[in-house]
């Protein structure tokens, strides 16, 4: 009897946290649900949770009671891990507004910087864009680092993190005498 209830439980459990996540996800984020969809989807689980239930009821009654409490349980489980996912998801720092705009900006000034990374005739010119011990150039790789934080972590602010490493670059290309690009008119 004790396998036997542990093995329907194990059955409801299953098929009411999936029936519950199916319906959960058709109904919150479908089109609209469908009825004929809702429908089989209800059945489908129906058809494992109703035996899951009935069957351990029939041999012992206070089971039933017993199989109802867990299949409870187990949507309020479902539907409280669902939600906590959710929100752990719509934290992802790149989903946050204005992301792809600040990371295009970001990549634009890594680009610039690495021109004197990469490029021998501006690492000769400006040989302390390159120099970490300058202190210009000290600060430009603690706001890259900084940046590069703030575009993976949750709950930190890329936008002003790619603003101070702008204002980096800026400050560093100053003070290794890079001469300033004419604005446009």
């Amino acid at each position: 009897m004790p396998a036997m209830m542990l093995l329907w439980g194990v059955a409801l459990v299953l098929a009411t946290a999936a029936t519950t996540y199916v319906l959960h996800r058709k109904l919150t984020y479908g089109r609209g649900p469908e009825p004929d969809g809702v429908f089989w989807d209800v059945f489908g689980g129906m058809v494992v949770i109703l035996p899951a239930i009935l069957v351990p009821a029939v041999q012992w009654s206070p089971a039933g009671l017993i199989m109802i409490f867990v299949g409870i349980a187990t949507v309020a489980g479902t539907l409280l891990s669902v939600r906590r996912v959710e929100r752990i998801h719509a934290a992802e720092p790149r989903r946050r507004a204005g992301f792809p705009d600040d990371a295009a900006r970001h990549e634009s000034i890594l680009e610039q910087w690495r021109q004197y990374e990469l490029d021998p005739a501006r690492t000769i010119d400006f040989p302390a864009m390159t120099d970490v011990r300058t202190a210009e150039t000290a600060a430009l790789t603690r706001a890259m680092r900084e940046a590069e934080y703030c575009k993976v972590t949750a709950g930190t602010d890329y936008c002003a993190a790619v603003e101070r490493l702008a204002e980096a670059l800026a400050t560093a290309e100053r003070a290794a005498g890079v001469p300033a690009l004419p604005s446009p008119r």
